[in-house]
């Protein structure tokens, strides 16, 4: 028997309410393979946590994280409590770059049963491919003087290394999908950095010629993800444009509380983190009534990216079978509590094992 060990953030706000009830259904999948075990080790660590300890994580926080197969977070941030970039720096963010993981990866696709604000989605199904460890997001820069005076600097930072294996990523993807790479870029305005990456698109994709690529600036990119986002299949952006495309996608999907995302480590020698594109939603604290369909899509990234396609199969199937079904919580139209979501989509897991 595969015995996984997963490391457990549940974070902050609703995180603390959906995550715990979402392992029921990756111990129900365990369940139902036979030939799995999933192994919780479950942390505190959470603005709560950083008001008692002074920081977001212990000290042995990373060592602890890296003797796990993967990383399953919940929401991060309570800007009532702990300054945002404080929180994601020293959690989300901080997790990100000392695990290496380099790649940011976001499915958006058209689910029945979730009404999307376009007024054709024509059954879009893409995924982006986020570069995720420098570009934009880089620490490069400073502040010097004040008042009138003061000057504020921020150094985008493009490596051919970072650049060439996140658009070789979106290649391989691509191969197991529909054929077609969208490069996100914005070289007619910003002349270094974007020139730069269009070059090194250029140069993977010819080593690809069994892939269609194009290459659309970032503005006229959003328009297109709304005016026919059923032309796409994977996109490749830098670590901005990926980041403001995503929430996009979210929003043309009909609600920001079902998006799932990964970050990928690619060279083996630390965990993944599987989160989900929506925040704590402090609003809805203890009320019950959050969406656990974000946190279950991402859990489905989690099992195929250790290797067991056939359960995150299973569970997307389940999820949109049930969202199909009228058993939605209230953001998408319905009337079901988290619970109840969940308690039916392990109900359909039950019933495709018999």
């Amino acid at each position: 028997m595969s015995k996984i060990k997963i490391s457990v953030i549940p974070g902050d706000g609703i995180g603390q309410e959906v995550v715990p009830e979402t392992l029921k259904v990756l111990d129900t999948l365990a369940e139902i393979h036979g030939g799995v075990s999933f192994q919780y080790e479950t942390h505190p660590w959470s603005c709560e946590y950083y008001l008692e300890h002074g920081i977001m994580m212990p000290t042995d926080g990373m060592a602890r994280l890296h003797q796990t197969d993967a990383i399953y977070l919940g929401a991060v941030g309570n800007p009532k409590l702990v300054p945002d970039h404080v929180s994601l720096w020293g959690l989300l963010i901080k997790i990100r770059r000392e695990c290496e993981q380099v790649i940011n990866i976001r499915p958006a696709q058209y689910i029945e049963g979730v009404t999307s604000p376009l007024a054709e989605p024509n059954n879009f199904d893409f995924i982006v491919v986020r570069e995720n460890s420098e570009g934009e997001y880089s620490e490069v820069g400073g502040r010097i003087h004040s008042g009138e005076d003061a000057i504020a600097i921020q150094n985008a930072v493009f490596t051919r290394k970072a650049t060439e294996r996140t658009i070789r990523y979106a290649f391989e993807l691509a191969q197991k999908r529909k054929g077609r790479v969208t490069s996100a870029t914005k070289s007619n305005g910003i002349v270094h950095s974007m020139p730069f990456w269009d070059e090194v698109f250029q140069e993977v994709a010819n080593t690809y010629p069994e892939i269609e690529t194009e290459s659309n600036h970032i503005d006229a990119l959003a328009a297109f993800f709304v005016s026919k986002p059923q032309h796409f299949d994977v996109v490749v952006a830098s670590n901005l444009f990926g980041d403001i495309l995503t929430d996009l996608g979210a929003a043309i999907m009909g609600s920001i509380g079902i998006a799932p995302a990964a970050n990928i480590n690619l060279n083996g020698k630390y965990p993944s983190m599987f989160e989900p594109v929506h925040g704590s939603a402090p609003d809805i604290i203890g009320k019950g009534i959050a969406n656990p369909i974000g946190q279950l899509w991402t859990a489905k990234m989690m099992l195929d990216h250790l290797g067991f396609e056939e359960l995150g199969s299973m569970l997307f199937r389940a999820i949109k079978e049930t969202i199909g079904e009228g058993i939605k919580t209230r953001d998408l139209g319905g009337s079901a509590n988290m619970k109840e979501v969940i308690d039916h989509i392990i109900g359909k897991l039950r019933l495709y094992s018999k």
